[in-house]
């Protein structure tokens, strides 16, 4: 006989907890919408619109796959690694990502071509790669660090047995 586990039911503080989460929250998307019909012309707002969603879009389809697929791929990897390089590989490609879209309007604002060239006058694809370089240099070098740190401590008899 299997038996189900149900949750057990929101205490007063949970559901207080909730409900001020949720107005602070709709505060915030309120007070979002004022500023955003306060500051921005009318007929920006389709192209804001489009970029909002492509932005949506682009998360949904190439980032959440790529980074759950590199997630998959380190914590099968795990089984012969140790934490911490699993960890160090995760948020080099955390930071990565994330500089990659700060700097990625940059890229495109810069091929559009602006009409005052000192406003973008740095090569900002290219020191992206080299960011992206130094990462992963300092990611290996980390992670061969943690490796060879945990390969000595494996390799030390240990206290009790001597």
């Amino acid at each position: 006989m299997t038996t189900t586990l149900s949750p057990a039911p929101p205490t007063r503080r949970m559901r207080a907890a909730r409900v001020i989460l949720i107005a602070v929250g709709v505060f915030g998307l309120a007070f979002g919408a004022y500023v955003l019909v306060d500051t921005v012309a009318l007929r920006r707002l389709p192209g804001l619109a489009l970029w909002i969603g492509a932005a949506i879009v682009l998360h949904d389809a190439v980032i959440s796959p790529l980074v759950f697929g590199l997630g998959v791929l380190t914590r099968r990897a795990g089984h012969r690694l140790a934490g911490s390089i699993i960890v160090t590989v995760q948020a080099a490609i955390v930071l990565g990502s994330l500089m990659t879209l700060i700097v990625l309007p940059a890229i495109v604002a810069q091929d559009l071509g602006p009409n005052n060239p000192s406003i973008l006058p740095l090569d900002y694809a290219l020191n992206l790669g080299l960011f992206w370089l130094a990462l992963a240099v300092a990611s290996v070098l980390v992670s061969l660090w943690f490796y060879l740190r945990t390969r000595r401590a494996n390799q030390r008899p240990s206290r009790i047995q001597s």
